[in-house]
């Protein structure tokens, strides 16, 4: 205790001496660090250590030992250390595929052979974290178990959601269409219609004890209680992961090494017949290669012959065994290609006669013929059945065929059927045979499946297909070869083959080729063993057929393989004398010389016994130097000797029967032995053959030697071609391996001298050969060092651990034995580069460390009498498992680098020194020691040999060995240190287990010496690191990754404090230089992986002492009662001042918790916006802090509470890190805005919203005043350090971090926070509630439409193009994931997913690859949209309520302190925003809840502080009041009416709630959609209930007030039904809106909000003119009553000065009797009746005139801004304004001639269908260029809907229309164009474009008509009517449709229309004469119209008809002489 108690004191000491120490000058001088240190407001008083130092640890095994676990044991005591069963040493059995493992049969065995089997057949020695997959690489929330994680989630209603899909709202809507269209003149429908219609409605639940007084105490629990019950644990498991490639710190564990298998396809023999019947058949099949020339696979043989067949040679063969009788076989294909064949065979019984003859029969008759020649075939059979009797044991060749594979396999999988029939045959009426199948197969699919390449060979997944093959080719007797074979097989796929046009042998052989399935049973390995799963030994087996890959195979060596092939290739005896015709050859087996001598190991073909002692090749007749093609399968014995050998007979068959003739003579002997000095002896041999028996003793010599007295054929010259090839797992069939491995085990054995080749080495001469033969293993080739790699590293480790003994000298082969493993190491990752994982590790070196690797002297059950497990003979030093350290380690030597010399270091000084040294530890170290007799064994030794053994540790002489190290061999093992590392650790645990030490306290588990290397290992390693990350990048990567786990696994078992100063010393290195460095980035980014990697240690949360406070306990010791109570360990008397240090990045949080340190220290450097050049790792290093939480959250051992809150509290400085982000943050508020919502929220108010609603913000900052706390809060407008600017972070790096920051607050403890938000400032807390208001907006539920929407990628790449863009920019992606993305090209090139495959096609591959995975992904599957709906609303629902959580701790921080009430407005901000986000209805619940607690808290705050908040307040509820969920409506109605009562509470009366609430409804109304007025009348009787319930109020005048407000706000509603009718017919609704805002003449806020509501509708139709309008119809309203209120000379003094804009403002002018004072309560209190109000709406119609077009207007509305901002000097603004009016004016230049403004119509409307549009006429504006056919078809469309299309008819004329003359049922519309029409003396002042286009109020229209009624006639007939309308309003108003109030018409005399017309021509003769340039084709037009006397009269007919005569009537005159006139114009024209 006392320990414990000078330790805290330690600390407090610090803090109280350094209180308040000056800081200015500590932090490496950047302000912003400084800033980010002390976010919690008081100063950090340790001294301080930038953060961009590391500090020092704290000594974790002393800080553990002095401060015993206090808790009690359960999960928070599993918090303070590592579980007592972290590490376990396991022996895993191997997996055995067959029955009985395959080991040799022989007991006795040479050292060489017992080795291989215990190499093959030991338990793996596995060391085991247990709890590793607790650690943050295989963190549950990044793979697809988030899935399963997230079943069972309850399912989020939101409204979004719920909104009906539109078939219910569409029927509603036609029903309403097609009721009445009227609106009742009156502007608000009647009160006691509306009245009666809210008496009938039904009420929502009423909230019980709404209206009880309880304490805000108890309200407060009560909520709180509600709030926390049923809410989901985990936070990320509802967070979509961040889309990382494979995350850096994931170590997969390797592959089990295990036996290699290419692709495997399954052959079955099904059956063999040919035309004729008459002798057995044998057959075998096999795959060759035809480009690399070779045979692929050994041969099958399969016999399909009837019984009766096999019967004729019974005599001569023996019972066969049940494995012969295969008829399926699996073959293996590695590498599969183009150029693969199945060669099928065909032999039968010899017989008289060559091939040719005996072939003939096969090819003449015909089965259908078997009747008529069954003489001849009777004959057949009698001469096959003498031959079988005779010559039954020979063979002759007989036919042959190829299948070419990739056709078939190709072709299959390109069909539809199950199984495909294909028949292959020959011959030129079958077709090109390679490419014949049923017609269905030669698509173009399979053709050019052919060409393609390598790529095709896929075999894992084709359709299985039988094949019927129909034609054989006769062997040719000269043709036997393998070279023959190759070309014909090259020739067959030649079109125009050559064996096309041999005669074929007709049979049929059918066979099924499919994939072979996963684990096939009753298979047979090639050696004859039952593969797992072989039920019953009688079924017929499956052989497997051993492959011959075509290429190398790199696959170590797992089980005992030990086979012998033998092909006997060609024989010449054309020089022999003496009858030798009918050949064949003998092969025998022998293990001595004696004929019995012959071992029955040849493998049986078909039907006859597994084994047999010889072996006869096929008789080619009378061929003196025949070819074979024999394949002899030897099994071979495990030993060999000198004496075994090969034996090959030659013998002559005599195949007549003669007299005294023997069946077979001997013609020649050879032989090969098998062993040539101790190597077997394989290749390719040219033999002599002897013409006698060998002579005694042959077999140690070779044949070639010549022998005296033998008769040689052809004079000793080799006449016999013969192959030998082993397929063994025994002989390594290279020299240098070979030599090393018999010089180890001559030392094994001691025995001397050793012959190795022919080289004799003495012992004296040993030492030398071992060196120089282990640094030739470098030589050796690739293949024998892979496939005896596990035994390769076994002995070169143990060669390092038990230097040997030679000559008496401990020799010391460390160091080479060292640089052979770096050299073989580098070998294998430079050659088989495609079998790497993402870190660069090689696999199959990775599975050696894992499974096979063992400190030499562990083996179990060591099969050696010696001492210790392998070899363990006498002449190892052998110290076996004891727990001595040799002499040597107890000289604790410290020394900066190890300067020990390796070479001497093990060598004892004298004996008696080491056997005291061993006796002496064994007196002190009595442990109890698992092999202790081995101790007293090796003294024993000692008196036995005189020797003195040494043992040493392998870890320790491997790091010696690495630190002194130099040179090339430095840089090779760097290379690959990640394989020493792993060797290190896995030693490093062995030996701990073997030792017992796995228990010690980990001070004292390894020597000084040996951590003394390891520092100056990491030391130099991270040197090099930080030397050489620019020059060698990939190496770099790997080296810093390799490092990183290195020192992750040495935290599961050295001491930790050690590890964590080696940590610093990395880091120390790397911070230097990365602060010196101008682009830092790449080293910043190594430095996060290096970080990230050793915090995904399991036990991360332990390591960093959650449980350390960093204060001095309150009590002598920690109660268990107060650590586990809620506030643990902060009793209230520590000073607040600690709290501080556990919210910043202060020097005691750092030491204490010191990878959280780092983590957190890495995020505020990178993330501050002044760190330079580190931009592209913010998403790495917040992916990281993201990495560890997610992991924590779903973390079984932090489950409870309790536990995860002292895990958050390692975090709790992330909160203030992230506040300091703020302004670089995504706002995510603003996409808000952008995207619209979706449809189903309503526009929620003008603010915040809408296209060109007046977006308040917008329109202040405009105004240049200051914003007020709105869209987003001020705090984010706090100038940026240094004012520049800030780079944001994407939105997903936004997203990851705010996720992390509300992990923190939702699991950190309630009062720590409230503690430490009492400390924080006013403008801090401020920040906290912006994070909050951001956080909001950022997990708001998209809806699932948006899920639908976004259902591809689309979405995502357009974000993740973004950050691959800054990272590619940035170049942070670095050497490592391109090899993480090599590696997986490799995986998803190669079909097998094994790592061969060829390399050309890897770019094709990946771009492949990566466009398929998108495509794959495209459709997400109904049920999938549907989950991601509901993880989104959980997760939503989860945030907002951890959000809610936190403004509650925030309130009762207020309530406590009693200050900084004005944070509660930011409170009450981010409340209101989050009701105004889509929100579940659980959520808006708790929400409403907290809201009336703080209103209730707080009232003063809404009614008379933040006016604002509560006309946003109003609108939201009233927003939720109409929500179609009844529990969102029941809370937000009870909210509503808890607002009135307290308003009124506050001054008997509520007049700022019901005007708010007023404007709000109509403000909803007037904006939303699919606003539901059923809903709110429900709601609005709902309030009506509780005022009736409310006994407390029940006498005062509070009731009545309510209802009347209630009643008002249902007359509202009623429009809204209205609107909603017209909801499709513009017009019509604008109408109505415009209705309703006339209604609100004298209730000047109200009729605001409409005029803003018809803004925004017209701004959404995008007729701007109009939304102007409003907009000035607005501002002067505003005008009025601001002169009512101030009297200011610069203001406008009301609506007059509006007039030059619009003669339509003067409406606004408040002069009726009834308008209301602006002095009253609640009237005139919106924020528009402001100047800065004005000045918003000003400048937003300046820009809605400016979209419209309509500069000149622009003009007149800066007309009034202008003396605004004079008077205010606001020089900026002005600037502004000038600028845009530039514009404009410069606009008005530019677009001369090309501006258009609208095209006017007249619409009549006739017949009582419509309602009270009846006989009403319009004048309509639409967009300009409508031609009439437009408007009249959507007006046609529009109505025709509505009353169905026969119902509805166009007037196609415009004369007057006569109302009795139509028919009553039916609806007329009559559409006319009209222009607008000035008198003369207008057009004086009309004078531009616009100026005839602004302010119209008169328009025109013509009719033609003739007396008689038609309405064209001849020239002098043509009369003309003009019709002149007058509107209400000029255009453009604030509507499109006016109505006509004055219609009058002139009528034109023909010659008057003749006058017109001929002015009209003139002006347009005029214009095309006056062009510029000159426009000829104008001219024409012009001119053909003219004077040509077309159909259009021309104006020469015009002359004829009018001014031929002088007219009689003088009335006449006058026009007479004015057409004269114009003629006279005209001509001169």
């Amino acid at each position: 205790m006392a320990e414990r108690r000078a330790f805290a004191q330690k600390i407090s000491r610090t803090v109280a001496a350094e209180v308040r120490k000056q800081i200015s000058g500590q932090y490496g001088g950047s302000p912003q660090l400084l800033k980010n240190l002390n976010i919690g407001g008081s100063v950090s008083h340790h001294t301080t250590v930038p953060l961009t130092e590391a500090v020092d640890p704290v000594d974790v095994e002393e800080y553990l030992h002095s401060h015993p676990l206090a808790a009690e044991p359960g999960p928070l005591r599993d918090l303070l250390e590592f579980p007592r069963d972290d590490i376990e040493v396991v022996a895993a059995p191997r997996e055995c595929r067959t029955l009985v493992s395959a080991v040799p049969e022989e007991s006795e065995m040479d050292p060489h052979v017992r080795d291989c089997v215990r190499s093959y057949t030991e338990d793996w020695a596995i060391v085991n974290r247990k709890y590793h997959k607790l650690g943050t690489g295989f963190n549950p929330n990044t793979l697809d178990k988030q899935k399963e994680r997230q079943k069972g989630l309850p399912k989020q209603v939101f409204e979004s959601d719920e909104a009906p899909d539109g078939n219910s709202y569409q029927d509603e809507q036609d029903d309403l269409k097609r009721r009445s269209m009227s609106i009742d003149d009156t502007p608000r429908g009647s009160w006691a219609c509306s009245i009666f219609d809210l008496k009938n409605s039904q009420p929502d639940a009423l909230l019980p004890n709404l209206l009880d007084r309880t304490p805000n105490e108890e309200i407060d629990h009560h909520n709180e209680d509600q709030r926390k019950s049923g809410r989901h644990k985990e936070l990320f498991a509802l967070h979509p992961a961040p889309d990382e490639e494979e995350p850096i710190e994931r170590l997969s564990v390797p592959e089990v090494p295990k036996e290699h298998f290419g692709q495997r396809l399954l052959v079955k023999c099904l059956s063999l017949k040919f035309e004729i019947e008459i002798e057995p058949i044998f057959a075998s099949l096999a795959l060759y290669d035809v480009k690399e020339k070779k045979k692929i696979s050994e041969n099958f043989y399969f016999d399909l012959n009837s019984e009766q067949m096999k019967g004729m040679l019974r005599p001569h063969v023996p019972p066969a065994a049940i494995s012969t009788l295969a008829r399926s076989a699996i073959f293996s294909i590695t590498y599969p290609s183009q150029d693969v064949f199945l060669v099928i065979k065909l032999e039968k019984v010899l017989q008289q006669g060559d091939i040719g003859e005996c072939a003939e029969p096969y090819m003449i008759f015909k089965e259908s013929d078997a009747a008529k020649n069954k003489e001849k075939l009777e004959k057949l059979k009698g001469q096959a059945e003498q031959f079988c009797q005779r010559l039954g044991k020979y063979r002759m060749p007989f036919a042959w065929t190829a299948i070419h594979l990739m056709n078939i396999v190709s072709s299959a999988g390109s069909l539809e059927r199950d199984s495909t029939e294909v028949e292959v045959g020959t011959g030129e009426r079958k077709g090109s045979w390679s490419e014949r199948r049923n017609s269905s197969i030669v698509g173009r699919r399979s053709l050019e499946r052919t060409t393609s390449g390598d790529e095709a060979c896929n075999l894992s997944s084709f359709r299985p297909a039988t094949l019927t093959v129909t034609n054989f080719f006769k062997q040719e007797g000269d043709r036997l070869s393998d070279e023959d074979l190759y070309k014909f097989l090259a020739d067959m796929r030649r079109p125009s083959s050559v064996l096309r046009r041999l005669r074929p042998i007709t049979a049929q052989l059918k066979i099924d080729i499919s994939p072979a399935p996963e684990n096939p049973h009753y298979c047979l390995t090639p050696e004859l063993l039952q593969v797992k799963l072989y039920p019953d030994s009688r079924v017929r087996p499956t052989r497997e057929i051993l492959e011959f890959p075509a290429r190398d195979v790199y696959v170590p060596n797992t089980t005992y393989r030990n086979l012998l092939y033998v092909y006997p290739q060609s024989l010449n005896f054309a020089n022999r004398q003496g009858s030798a015709r009918n050949i064949t050859v003998k092969v025998q087996f022998m293990y001595g010389e004696d004929p019995s001598n012959a071992m029955p190991v040849i493998f049986g073909k078909s039907s006859c016994p597994e084994f047999s002692k010889e072996a006869y090749t096929a008789v080619v007749y009378h061929n003196r130097s025949p070819d074979f093609h024999e394949e002899i399968k030897i099994k071979l014995p495990a030993t060999l000797t000198d004496h075994h050998h090969l034996l090959f007979t030659f013998y002559h068959v005599s195949c007549q029967q003669k007299q005294n003739t023997p069946l077979e003579t001997p013609v020649g002997y050879t032989w090969i032995p098998m062993l040539q000095n101790g190597r077997l002896k394989t290749g390719q041999f040219c033999l002599p053959v002897s013409l006698e028996k060998p002579p005694q003793a042959y077999s140690v010599l070779s044949p070639e030697v010549p022998l005296p007295g033998m008769k040689w054929v052809d004079n000793h010259k080799g006449v016999f071609n013969v192959e030998v090839v082993a397929v063994s797992s025994l002989h390594t069939q290279d020299p240098y391996l070979d030599k090393f491995f018999a010089l180890v085990h001559a030392l094994d054995e001691h025995m001397f001298p050793v012959r190795i080749g022919d080289m004799r080495i003495m012992e004296n001469n040993l030492e030398n050969e071992l060196k120089s033969s282990i640094s030739a293993l470098n030589s050796s080739q690739l293949e024998p060092v892979v496939r005896f790699l596990h035994l390769l590293l076994d002995k070169l480790i143990l060669l390092v651990v038990r230097p040997p003994v030679i000559a008496g000298q401990i020799v010391n082969l460390g160091q080479a034995s060292f640089e052979a493993m770096a050299s073989i190491i580098n070998r294998l990752h430079k050659n088989l580069d495609g079998n790497q994982d993402q870190h660069g590790r090689n696999s199959l070196l990775a599975s050696y460390i894992y499974y096979v690797f063992r400190l030499p002297n562990t083996y179990p059950n060591s099969p050696s009498p010696g001492p210790g497990g392998l070899g363990g003979s006498v002449h190892y030093a052998t110290m076996a498992r004891s727990a001595v350290r040799p002499a040597s380690l107890n000289l604790n030597r410290s020394r900066s680098l190890s300067n020990s010399n390796p070479d001497i270091s093990g060598t004892p000084t004298s004996p008696d020194d080491e056997v005291r040294s061993i006796i002496g530890t064994k007196a002190t170290d009595r442990s109890c020691n698992r092999m202790s007799s081995h101790t007293e064994t090796s003294s024993f030794l000692q008196t036995l040999t005189g020797r003195l053994p040494t043992k040493k540790l392998f870890h320790e002489e491997l790091a010696l060995q690495w630190v002194v190290c130099s040179g090339s061999v430095r840089e090779a093992a760097l290379q690959q240190a990640w394989f020493f590392f792993e060797l290190m650790v896995k030693s490093m645990v062995h030996h701990l287990y073997f030792a017992d030490k796995l228990e010690a306290t980990r001070k004292n588990r390894f020597p000084e010496r040996f951590m003394d290397d390891v520092s100056a290992l990491v030391s130099t390693i991270a040197g090099d690191i930080v030397s050489r990350f620019q020059k060698d990048t990939e190496m770099v990567e790997r080296l810093n990754t390799s490092l990183a786990f290195f020192l992750n696994d040495l935290l599961s078992i050295m001491d930790r404090g050690f590890v964590f100063g080696l940590i610093k010393t990395c880091y120390k290195q790397v911070s230097a230089k990365v602060y010196s460095l101008t682009n830092p980035s790449n080293l910043a980014s190594l430095k996060l992986d290096f970080l990230r990697i050793i915090c995904s240690h399991e036990h991360y949360v332990t390591l960093n002492l959650p449980c350390s406070l960093l204060t001095p306990p309150a009590s002598p010791s920690p109660s268990v009662s107060s650590a586990t109570s809620q506030s643990s360990g902060f009793s209230t008397n520590v000073q607040d001042q600690k709290i501080a240090n556990m919210f910043e990045l202060s020097v005691p949080f750092r030491q204490q918790h010191y990878l959280a340190g780092l983590v957190l220290t890495e995020l505020a450097v990178i993330l501050d916006p002044d760190a330079e050049g580190l931009f592209g790792l913010h998403k790495k290093v917040i992916n990281m802090v993201h990495n560890l939480l997610s992991s924590h959250d779903s973390d079984p051992r932090y489950a409870d509470p309790q536990v995860k809150a002292r895990v958050a509290m390692l975090y709790l400085p992330l909160i203030g890190v992230i506040m300091e982000t703020v302004p670089q943050l995504y706002d995510f508020t603003e996409s808000h805005n952008q995207r619209g919502r979706p449809s189903c929220v309503a526009v929620d108010d003008y603010e915040s919203e809408g296209g060109s609603m007046i977006s308040q913000t917008v329109a202040m900052a405009i105004a240049g005043t200051s914003v007020p706390q709105l869209t987003r809060p001020s705090s984010f407008l706090l100038p940026s350090s240094g004012g520049r600017q800030h780079s944001t972070f994407s939105t997903e790096s936004s997203r990851s971090l705010l996720i992390c920051l509300l992990w923190v607050l939702k699991n950190a403890d309630e009062s720590v926070l409230q503690k430490w938000f009492t400390d924080l400032s006013v403008l801090q807390l401020n920040r906290l509630l912006d994070l909050l208001y951001l956080c909001v907006s950022c997990f708001e539920y998209k809806g699932k439409k948006v899920f639908e929407r976004m259902n591809s990628l689309t979405f995502k790449k357009s974000k993740d193009m973004r950050a691959k863009l800054e990272e590619a920019i940035l170049g942070s992606i670095g050497a490592r994931q391109e090899m993480v993305r090599r590696s997986r090209g490799q995986l998803e090139r190669s079909p097998s997913g094994s790592a061969f495959g060829s390399q050309e096609n890897l770019r094709w591959r990946k771009d492949m690859t990566h466009w398929r995975q998108n495509t794959e992904k495209l459709d997400k599957s109904r049920a999938e949209i549907e989950h991601e709906a509901l993880i989104d609303g959980n997760l939503a629902t989860e945030a907002n309520l951890i959000i809610l959580d936190t403004l509650e701790i925030v309130v009762q921080t207020v309530s406590v302190t009693e200050s900084k009430e004005s944070i509660l407005g930011g409170v009450l901000k981010v409340l209101l925003h989050s009701m105004a986000c889509n929100q579940s209805a659980l959520y808006l619940q708790h929400c409403f809840a907290t809201q009336r607690a703080l209103v209730s808290k707080f009232p003063e705050l809404l009614f008379e502080e933040e006016t604002e908040q509560c006309a946003d307040l109003c609108l939201r509820l009233l927003r939720h009041c109409s929500s179609s969920i009844g529990p969102i409506r029941s809370h937000a109605s009870a909210s509503l009416y808890l607002l009135m009562r307290q308003n009124f509470e506050i001054g008997n009366n509520f007049a700022r709630v019901k005007m708010q609430v007023t404007m709000s409804l109509s403000s909803l109304v007037g904006t939303s959609q699919n606003f539901n007025e059923e809903f709110l009348r429900r709601s609005l009787k709902t309030i009506l209930t509780y005022a009736e319930e409310d006994l407390e109020l029940r006498e005062t005048t509070f009731p009545d007030q309510v209802q009347d407000l209630v009643f008002n706000l249902h007359m509202i509603l009623s429009d809204t039904v209205k609107m909603k009718e017209h909801q499709e017919d513009p017009e019509m609704l604008i109408d109505l809106m415009y209705r309703i805002a006339k209604g609100y003449q004298n209730s000047p806020d109200l009729r605001l909000t409409w005029l803003q509501n018809m803004a925004g509708k017209h701004s959404e139709r995008s007729n701007h003119a109009e939304s102007a309008q409003c907009l000035v119809h607005s501002a002067a309203l505003v005008a009025e009553y601001l002169s009512m209120l101030e009297d200011r000379k610069y203001l406008p003094v009301g609506c007059v000065t509006f007039q030059n804009i619009s003669s339509n403002v003067l409406e606004e002018s408040a002069v009726s009797d009834d308008v209301v004072s602006p002095d009253e309560e609640g009237i005139c209190s919106g924020k528009y009746f402001t100047e800065a109000g004005l000045v918003g709406l000003l400048e937003q119609a300046a820009a809605s005139f400016s979209m419209a077009g309509m500069y000149e207007a622009v003009n007149e509305v800066y007309k009034v801004l202008i003396p605004i901002h004079e008077a205010n000097r606001d020089a900026k603004k002005l600037s502004t304004i000038h600028g845009k009016l530039q514009e404009a004016f410069s606009k008005i230049v530019h677009q001369d001639g090309k501006r258009m403004f609208g095209t006017y119509f007249r619409v009549g409307f006739y017949g009582t269908k419509f309602g009270d549009l009846d006989e009403q006429e319009f004048v309509y504006k639409e967009p300009a260029i409508t031609k009439l056919a437009e408007i009249s078809h959507r007006l046609e469309g529009f109505y025709g809907e509505r009353f169905g299309e026969d119902v509805l008819e166009v007037i196609k004329d415009s004369n007057p229309v006569d109302k009795c003359k139509l028919d009553p049922n039916k609806a007329y519309i009559q559409i006319t164009y009209v222009e607008p029409y000035f008198d003369t003396y207008e057009m004086k002042d009309r004078i531009t474009y616009f100026d005839k286009n602004y302010n119209l109020r008169r328009f025109m229209y013509c009719t033609p008509f003739t007396l008689d009624g038609r309405a064209h006639g001849d020239l002098h007939e043509q009369f003309k009517r003009k019709t002149i309308l007058t509107t209400s309003h000029a255009f453009p108003y604030i509507k499109t449709r006016i109505n006509v109030i004055h219609k009058e018409e002139i009528i034109l005399t023909p010659i008057e229309v003749a006058i017109e017309d001929m002015q009209k021509k003139t002006q347009e003769l005029a214009f095309a004469t006056h062009q510029d340039p000159a426009d000829p084709k104008m001219l024409q037009m012009v001119l053909q119209g003219s004077v040509g006397t077309t159909v259009n009269q021309g104006p020469l007919e015009v002359a004829q008809v009018f001014l031929s005569e002088i007219p009689n009537d003088p009335k006449l005159f006058r026009h007479h002489n004015k057409l004269r006139l114009c003629f006279k114009d005209f001509t001169k024209r």
